[in-house]
């Protein structure tokens, strides 16, 4: 059974930083391109960034050089290092994957953003 589990949000100052995890199980992480997505009070789901199986990356624009995405391969772990955080980052951030024709999330992660 696939299992995504986030986990790293919080309360943050602008400017601030986070790291956000996403253990993943159940499915052979190495070979799978995963995603975050992350959902605003009142908003649909944003995608926000893609790393796939051979490490390349993409971002939406209102992230890029802020956050980087990476993945452990051995730790079956997926990370967003998120810096100079902005108000409008507010959101629950899931990790996120295409498995067998449907999309997987965790029960995702409140990172909030504000002084």
């Amino acid at each position: 059974e696939v299992q995504l589990v986030e986990s790293g949000g919080g309360l943050v100052q602008p400017g601030g930083s986070l790291r956000l995890s996403c253990a993943a199980s159940g499915f052979p992480f190495s070979t799978y391109a995963m995603s975050w997505v992350r959902q605003a009070p009142g908003k649909g789901l944003e995608w926000i960034s893609d790393i796939n199986s051979r490490g390349s990356t993409t971002y939406v624009d209102s992230v890029k050089g802020r956050f980087t995405i990476s993945r452990d391969n051995a730790k079956n772990t997926l990370y967003l290092q998120m810096n100079n955080l902005k108000p409008e980052d507010t959101a629950v951030y899931y990790c996120s994957i295409e498995y067998k024709g449907a999309s997987r999330r965790g029960p995702g992660t409140q990172v909030t953003v504000s002084s």
